[in-house]
């Protein structure tokens, strides 16, 4: 996915066109080299896919969206044999690839075209149903915020959305919504202004963290980009190298306690035994890169993003053990009539 938060957040963000993020950054970390092989876990519009094909690899790619993978078919023909388009979750990448490869990317924040088609329901720039289904199938923002207690709404915007106000909001949206259910992203936005209102020379629109922790929410983004990290972790060659772009706070202490922890963790203290874990299956991973003044200025939407890179050692892949990124657990809302 090629465009993340910025000016205007990706739950509200206006029109953006496609502009890879980081995109000489991340050819820098991959280091691609004729005859590799990658895999780009978040195809979106095909940036870096093609930015690697021009560099004479070939590539993997992998959407949940099929919107996302109708459009790559062009690209498909046009590198005519380099590259494998598939629709599938990136926390998969290691079942749709028979070898190990030299390189794995991973673009976590929202597609610019999933924010701006106003039918897919994740900004309420422009009124469209309230979805935020990246897959278009399963549990909708709709479904999450007409049927689950307050108590979860709020840790859903609380947790996922940073929201302050988040128990406030909820048990609002809780009334609102049994006079009549939430329907479009308008209704829901609205709904949360007239709660907390809206002070004059605020730029960010109130609900803008309450779509946040929503559309992580009904995608599981951030268990998705745990799995992915294990997999990757599987799939990589020794000296393969795991690039991981992220766009708020959240997925980067993710990715940074993963890569942290599979390097060995942060040391003991001299004064107690020295402690032999399992060996160590990333190198130590190098210091973020932020975008440049110059690529913020020409995207805001890219001023968020930080870029962590690990190379992967000969160690076996260790278990995917999830206490070590700290995922936090939710309950599942259900549909009218489910039990």
């Amino acid at each position: 996915m090629m465009a993340g938060p910025g000016g205007e957040s990706p739950a509200g963000g206006g029109l953006a066109r496609h502009i890879p993020v980081l995109l000489r950054e991340v050819l820098e970390a991959l280091q691609p080299l004729d005859g590799q092989h990658f895999i780009d876990g978040t195809f979106g519009a095909g940036g870096y896919t093609t930015a690697l094909l021009e560099e004479g690899a070939s590539v993997t790619a992998i959407d949940r969206d099929p919107t996302a993978i109708e459009a790559g078919q062009a690209l498909v023909k046009t590198w005519d044999g380099r590259l494998q388009l598939v629709e599938n979750r990136f926390s998969r990448l290691d079942d749709v690839v028979d070898d190990q490869v030299d390189g794995v990317v991973l673009d976590i924040g929202v597609s610019s075209m999933q924010i701006d088609q106003a039918v897919r329901g994740f900004s309420f720039q422009k009124d469209g149903p309230l979805d935020m289904r990246m897959e278009r199938s399963g549990l909708s923002a709709a479904d999450v915020v007409n049927t689950m207690k307050a108590g979860d709404l709020a840790r859903i915007f609380g947790i996922l959305g940073e929201e302050r106000q988040a128990g406030r909001i909820a048990r609002g949206l809780e009334r609102v919504r049994a006079e009549k259910p939430f329907e479009t992203t308008l209704d829901l936005a609205s709904a949360v202004e007239k709660i907390v209102g809206r002070r004059p020379q605020e730029k960010i629109h109130p609900a803008t963290r309450v779509f946040q922790g929503l559309r992580i929410f009904v995608n599981d983004e951030l268990g998705e980009l745990a799995r992915a990290l294990f997999a990757a972790e599987r799939v990589l060659k020794p000296g393969g190298r795991l690039v991981v772009v992220t766009f708020h706070s959240l997925e980067d202490r993710i990715v940074k306690r993963f890569m942290v922890e599979r390097a060995g963790g942060q040391g003991g203290s001299r004064h107690l035994p020295e402690v032999h874990g399992a060996a160590p299956t990333f190198e130590k991973p190098v210091k973020p890169v932020a975008p440049s003044r110059g690529e913020t200025e020409q995207n805001p939407r890219a001023r968020s993003a930080r870029l962590r890179l690990a190379r992967r050692t000969d160690a076996p892949a260790g278990e995917a053990d999830f206490e070590i990124v700290g995922l936090s657990r939710f309950p599942r809302p259900t549909r009218a009539g489910e039990r």
